[in-house]
């Protein structure tokens, strides 16, 4: 009975061995991606901020500026691999309770590594500016899962390409360490719009068409582990120049910067993703192989014990049937 008892954990044992190679080594992999059913709100919020009014034909200064982005997943155009997920951004005068702008996305991208896929009914919609379907590339709405400290490339929605954003350093962002990246684009056109001559200082000409040019800077802040960008500041000027690189009006102007409140929860919701994925990569394979260690070592001594007892007891007795 000892035997078979040490034979069982003995292969229980080795059993265990190789299920916690495949939790460290392959499971990971397979479970450990961006979710197809997002939904997350966030805020940034700025002071100063001056802008072009369309419906008061002026520019407007000194404002309160909000922008809020609500990235929902579409579950059922997404796969194993490819997440697709949606983000509708409101660029709002919190002092006047204006809008001012409205930009939507659509994107399809890999579950681990978060470059775009091109599939899925992808867009770009800026309202006043332009909208633009298929071929999207670079990073969409994260960074990979296990981020290093190395320049991306992430799709920029205003120009409609991908754009480096560089490595700048390692610092904390309310309590977690976090990788910043930074993207700098110096008067760059990337559509143009038509105004009334009067509204450019061209008052003899009733319609004119200029360049729309943007300068920004702008800061991510990411969580190495999950790639979930947890901070974010844009400092951003937008204007119509003429051929000679002239402003002609100022469409857009200030520096904006995530909200307290939304730095916490994407905190909070990084902390929550990196005890799962330690349980996952660290904690369930180590607990297996220990458990798998332990019957391992007792099904090896059981068998052992009941062979050399075995081998005891024959050497011992006298044969049966001896005369002296």
């Amino acid at each position: 009975m000892r035997r078979v008892l040490g034979t069982t954990l003995t292969g229980l044992g080795a059993f265990l061995l190789v299920l916690a190679l495949l939790l460290r080594f392959v499971l990971p992999g397979q479970v450990i991606k961006f979710p197809l059913n997002e939904y997350v709100v966030s805020t940034l919020a700025g002071q100063g901020v001056s802008y072009f009014s369309e419906g008061q034909g002026k520019v407007i200064t000194g404002v309160s500026v909000k922008i809020t982005s609500t990235i929902w997943g579409d579950v059922a155009a997404g796969t194993s691999s490819t997440a697709v997920w949606n983000e509708f951004t409101a660029v709002e005068d919190a002092t006047n309770n204006s809008a001012i702008q409205y930009i939507s996305q659509r994107s399809a991208f890999d579950r681990r590594s978060g470059l775009i896929v091109d599939c899925c009914g992808a867009y770009v919609n800026i309202t006043s500016v332009r909208t633009t379907s298929g071929h999207q590339s670079g990073l969409a709405y994260a960074w990979p899962i296990g981020t290093q400290p190395i320049t991306y490339d992430v799709f920029d929605a205003i120009l409609g390409r991908p754009e480096p954003y560089r490595y700048a350093g390692t610092g904390t962002i309310d309590g977690m360490t976090a990788d910043k990246f930074v993207e700098q684009i110096s008067n760059q056109q990337f559509a143009t719009q038509s105004l009334g001559g009067r509204l450019v200082g061209l008052p003899g000409q009733p319609l004119v068409t200029l360049p729309e040019v943007i300068t920004e800077t702008n800061t991510v802040w990411v969580d190495p582990v999950t790639g979930a960008p947890l901070s974010e500041t844009e400092d951003r000027t937008l204007s119509l120049q003429d051929s000679a690189g002239t402003t002609r009006l100022l469409l857009f102007q200030g520096v904006l910067s995530s909200t307290p409140a939304t730095v916490k929860t994407a905190v909070n919701t990084a902390s929550s993703s990196h005890l799962k994925i330690e349980l996952i990569e660290d904690i369930g394979p180590l607990v297996t192989l220990l458990l798998g260690v332990i019957l391992l070592v007792v099904g090896i001594t059981l068998s052992v014990t009941r062979r050399d007892d075995d081998e005891f007891v024959y050497e011992t007795d006298e044969p049966v049937g001896s005369t002296f």
